[in-house]
């Protein structure tokens, strides 16, 4: 058995199989995505989920999916499946699914009677535009198949309804039809590598329901538009390759083109290689510039994440041009907002200082000093937004550390929102924020020195020793030995939260040897779990080791309880600094706990967080940059201080 497969016994047990997802992206901003037996359980699943450029670059739900149907001796067994109301599902197709491997790509297996059929998925490259392939393995007699395309023709936020505006006229091109539902929406092309016969029934299937997007308190029901259905007879060893795409396609090259793309692609035969698969996803070229997805399926680009995954992503997959790419984009932004002097409020407090940590990231010294002598500028930029005030609501306090305040916006990465209010409001002095602004101070004073540049060393270094002393003089808790989250004048707020982690991890810290060590401990004792480190100790009244039930209910977890896998790297980190290689056996069982995630939430990657409380069930996105980044970072410190 290959290393993610699915048998029988685990498909047809629907409270199992209806809550494991694919996705597949196309490094383009596109992705296919549904649950492993084809049942789309959201309303962000779809077999071609594309950006579309009238529209933002949102995605939107092109094809939603297509059902197969088998015929032999004049019976049909529809292969299909979908939710209505009462629980009601038709057809049953998963019952006839006797096993799922993700070798390379995605490949079901049906058996129905002596009919054994085969389909495997793949999205094309940079191209909008999925194949899939239907090889007949094994027959009895003569066999015929039927395919059923179902088209939403909207976005991934909203849900159709039968409308009088849809047009639903269909053009015949090579091997296949093209459909255009709406203005500014592409046309859908649908092809097979063979000749074929399209029997137009035009008709809309009614109340078909997504049952994540019920329990996650949205709209879930939607009618989906058939414009008819595809009949072509198929012989034993014999594939048929289908292509749904915003262009035309060459039908007598789909065959080659799916090969093609099958060898591109990584075998997802190990727990590093899954990751690798993961890590390939996140990254979308849009031509003049190159960004991240920080995660599936809602998410779009949010530069914090991508500052903190994409130097660990780009390394494992052995690609530091598309870590340039990324970088300079990623400046391009920072730079607008700085530069915006209609924008007197700062959005994100610590995203511009992450870029000095991503600095750090690259692969030796004459990497550092390459983008030193690219970007020096640009760092400095950023280094006296802060020491000038260049923001309202971020403020350089006397003694050199970063004040934040903000009553509408959280400016820290715990930025939940309940009822239109911060769920950790942390107004104040924040320890991670200025332990990043510790770190890029000393980052820069060593380089600068280095390049003898004297005048930008005399700018800061006063600077920096006054926010080492500073820094403990502020956060550091003497009676309980750990730091403090937030402080804002007297008032100090003592949460044991993971912020305090990071200062064991950067390479410029404030704290001494056995300050680390304290942090260190107290998180292995509060925070860390199988999956991460909590947002909140479950010592705390505030702590929630559920996170379920709306959107509202939700945001008060996800930073009170919940788990995040991109914490664990930096945990790691500051413990194998300190313990080096007799921490290695702890560190490793951390990161051994991540490999039964593969076959869990979506298969072979990582949940945006998972519940504080055991058994840590995966929740939120299905797919989080930042989360494959960090576990990467722990499997490559394990080989670090092995």
């Amino acid at each position: 058995m290959s290393y993610l497969a699915f048998e029988k016994s685990k498909l047809i047990n629907l409270e199992q199989s209806l809550f494991k997802e694919i996705l597949r992206t196309n490094r383009a901003g596109s992705y296919s995505s549904s649950s492993i037996i084809g049942c789309n359980t959201r309303k962000y699943h779809g077999l071609l989920v594309c950006p579309i450029p009238d529209f933002d670059m949102t995605r939107y739900v092109l094809l939603s999916s297509l059902d197969i149907t088998v015929v032999q001796h004049e019976k049909e067994f529809n292969l299909g499946i979908h939710k209505y109301n009462g629980n009601h599902y038709e057809p049953k197709g998963h019952k006839y699914i006797r096993e799922i491997d993700f070798d390379v790509i995605p490949r079901k297996v049906y058996r129905v009677g002596g009919v054994v059929l085969s389909v495997e998925q793949i999205l094309v490259e940079k191209e909008e535009q999925v194949l899939l392939k239907y090889t007949l393995l094994e027959a009895h007699s003569d066999t015929t198949i039927k395919l059923k395309p179902f088209l939403a023709n909207r976005s991934v936020h909203d849900l159709t309804a039968q409308n009088l505006s849809a047009n639903t006229k269909f053009d015949k091109i090579p091997n296949g039809i093209s459909v255009k539902m709406y203005p500014n929406l592409p046309k859908l092309s649908i092809q097979f590598s063979k000749e074929n016969e399209f029997v137009a029934i035009p008709d809309w299937y009614r109340g078909i329901e997504y049952i994540k997007e019920e329990r996650r308190g949205y709209d879930y029901k939607e009618d989906l538009y058939v414009p008819g259905y595809f009949e072509m007879p198929i012989k034993k060893g014999e594939s048929i390759i289908v292509s749904a795409s915003t262009k035309e396609q060459k039908a007598s090259g789909l065959k080659t083109k799916f090969n093609k793309e099958v060898d591109k692609r990584i075998a997802r035969d190990g727990f590093y290689n899954n990751l690798l698969n993961a890590a390939f996803q996140f990254f979308v070229d849009k031509g003049k510039s190159t960004t991240m997805v920080a995660g599936y399926h809602w998410y779009k680009q949010r530069l914090r994440d991508t500052l903190i995954s994409a130097p660990l992503l780009t390394e494992a997959l052995h690609e530091p041009e598309l870590l340039s790419k990324v970088l300079a984009s990623a400046v391009k932004e920072i730079k607008t907002n700085l530069n915006n002097k209609a924008q007197t409020h700062m959005k994100e407090v610590d995203t511009p200082l992450w870029f000095f940590w991503s600095m750090q990231q690259c692969w030796g010294d004459a990497c550092i000093d390459k983008l030193w002598e690219e970007y020096s500028p640009f760092l400095k930029q950023v280094i006296r937004a802060y020491t000038d005030d260049r923001f309202e609501n971020v403020t350089l306090l006397e003694n050199g550390l970063i004040y934040s305040s903000d009553e509408t916006t959280p400016l820290t990465w715990m930025n939940g929102i309940c009822d239109g209010k911060a769920v950790t409001p942390r107004n104040g002095a924040c320890v991670e924020v200025n332990a990043l602004w510790y770190n890029a101070l000393c980052m820069c004073l060593e380089l600068a020195k280095k390049n003898k540049d004297q005048a930008f060393v005399k700018e800061i270094e006063p600077l920096t020793k006054k926010l080492k002393s500073a820094f403990i003089d502020t956060f550091w808790n003497s009676n309980d030995n750990y730091l403090y989250d937030v402080v804002d004048g007297e008032v100090k707020d003592a949460s044991v939260r993971p912020n305090q982690v990071f200062t064991t991890a950067f390479e410029y810290s404030p704290l001494t040897r056995e300050m680390k060590k304290s942090v260190i401990d107290v998180a292995k004792k509060e925070l860390v779990t199988p999956k991460g480190l909590r947002t909140l100790s479950p010592q705390d009244q505030q702590y929630k080791g559920i996170t379920e039930g709306v959107a509202n209910l939700r945001e008060l977890g996800i930073h009170q309880g919940a788990v995040w896998p991109w914490l664990a790297s930096f945990y790691a980190e500051g413990y194998l600094k300190l313990h080096k290689q007799s921490g290695i056996s702890h560190i490793k069982r951390l990161a051994d706990n991540f490999e039964e995630e593969m076959v869990q939430h979506c298969i072979g990657t990582l949940s945006e967080y998972y519940d504080g409380n055991p058994p840590h069930m995966g929740k939120g996105a299905v797919s989080m940059a930042w989360n494959v980044a960090g576990v990467l970072k722990v499997l490559k410190l394990i080989e670090k201080y092995n």
